[in-house]
C-alpha cells in the first residue's frame, strides 16, 4: 500500500477536472487527477455548441486535447478509482486499491449517472446520435426529424414544448400511468402539435438502420428518428457526502461562487454541482474553483533559476 502526497487531488478526468488541473498547472500547483474513464463527455459523438470548434468536436477527441494540454505542463491522469475519501484534521486522504492519496484540498468533477430506460446495444444507439441525452446540446442537430420523449412527471410538458421547437414531429410518451396529464397540460400540447401517446411505454428497441422503435403496453410500435429519454440523473457526489457536504436536488453538491462545498477545502465542479449539466459551464467552474484553491493555499514563491 502507497501513500503519496500532492498539493491538490482532483476526482474526475473529464472536462471540468482537466482543465482545472491545466489551470492549477500553470499555477504551479502538485496536482494529481485520478479518473476511472466514466466522463460522459466520451459519449458525445460529436459536439457542435463548444466554442472554438465550429465543425463540431467528438467527446473523445476534446479529452485527448485536454489530456494533450496538460502534458504540456508537467501534468497528467491516473487512472484509478478513489474509493473512500475523508479528512484528518487539515488534510484529506483518499483511498483506491492500491494505496493513498493526501492532499491539502481536494475538486471534485464525478459529473453524473443518467437514469434511462434499458435499451439493446445503448453505446451504439448513443454514438449514432438515435439516442440522445441533452437536448439543449443537440437540439439543433436534430431538425425536422421525427423525435421521441419520454420524462417525469414533473417536468414532462416542458420537455416535449422545448423538443417542439426543433422539430414539427414531437410524439410524448406515457411512463406514469398514474400520473395522467392535467388538462392544462394536454391543452398545450394540442396548442403546440405535440402528440401525445397515453399507453404506458414498455421498451424500446433498434432497427438495424439504427432507428429507435417504441413500444407501447396497448402493442403498438413506434418508429422515430430520434430518442431523448429524459428521465433525471444523480450525481456522483457520495465522497463529498461521506464527508458531510450539503446536496440539494438529484444529490447535486451546492457550492458558493468559489465553488467550495459547505466542506472547507472540498470543492466542486460541472454536472456534479447545481447547475447547467454543460461543458462550457464545467470548464469554466474549473477555472473559477482552480484560482480559488490556488489562492487559499500557501505561497510556492518562484526560486532565482541560473
Amino acid at each position: 500500500m502507497s501513500t503519496r502526497l500532492c498539493e491538490v487531488l482532483i476526482i474526475g478526468g473529464g472536462p471540468g477536472g482537466l482543465t482545472a488541473a491545466v489551470y492549477l498547472r500553470r499555477f504551479r500547483r502538485d496536482v494529481i487527477v485520478a479518473d476511472k474513464g466514466n466522463s460522459r463527455l466520451g459519449l458525445i459523438p460529436v459536439s457542435h455548441n463548444y466554442p472554438g470548434f465550429p465543425g463540431g468536436v467528438p467527446g473523445r477527441e476534446l479529452l485527448g486535447r485536454l489530456r494533450q494540454q496538460l502534458e504540456c505542463y508537467g501534468g497528467g491522469v491516473d487512472e484509478l478509482e478513489i474509493t473512500g475519501l475523508t479528512k484528518v484534521d487539515d488534510v484529506f486522504v483518499a483511498t483506491h486499491e492500491g494505496g493513498e492519496i493526501r492532499a491539502a484540498a481536494v475538486l471534485l468533477a464525478t459529473g453524473v449517472a443518467d437514469a434511462g430506460l434499458p435499451v439493446e446495444g445503448w453505446y451504439d444507439a448513443v454514438a449514432s446520435g438515435a439516442l440522445r441525452l441533452c437536448p439543449v446540446c443537440d437540439g439543433y442537430d436534430i431538425l425536422d426529424k421525427r423525435v421521441a420523449v419520454v420524462s417525469q412527471p414533473h417536468n414532462r410538458t416542458g420537455h416535449a414544448l422545448f423538443m417542439r421547437t426543433f422539430s414539427c414531429d414531437v410524439t410524448l410518451f406515457e411512463r406514469e400511468p398514474d400520473a395522467p396529464l392535467s388538462p392544462e397540460e394536454e391543452e398545450k400540447l394540442r396548442v403546440a402539435g405535440v402528440r401525445y401517446v397515453a399507453s404506458p411505454l414498455k421498451g424500446v428497441t433498434l432497427t438495424n438502420a439504427m432507428e429507435p422503435v417504441l413500444h407501447t403496453e396497448d402493442g403498438a410500435d413506434y418508429r422515430f428518428d430520434v430518442f431523448y429519454p429524459m428521465l433525471g440523473e444523480t450525481a456522483r457526489s457520495g465522497l463529498a457526502q461521506a464527508l458531510g457536504a450539503k446536496c440539494g436536488e438529484c444529490d447535486k453538491l451546492i457550492v458558493d461562487d468559489h465553488q467550495r462545498t459547505t466542506v472547507p477545502g472540498l470543492y466542486a465542479v460541472g454536472d456534479v454541482v447545481l447547475g447547467l449539466n454543460q461543458i462550457s459551464v464545467a470548464t469554466g467552474h474549473a477555472a473559477i474553483a482552480a484560482t480559488a484553491i490556488h489562492n487559499a493555499l500557501p505561497w510556492q514563491f518562484r526560486r532565482r533559476t541560473g
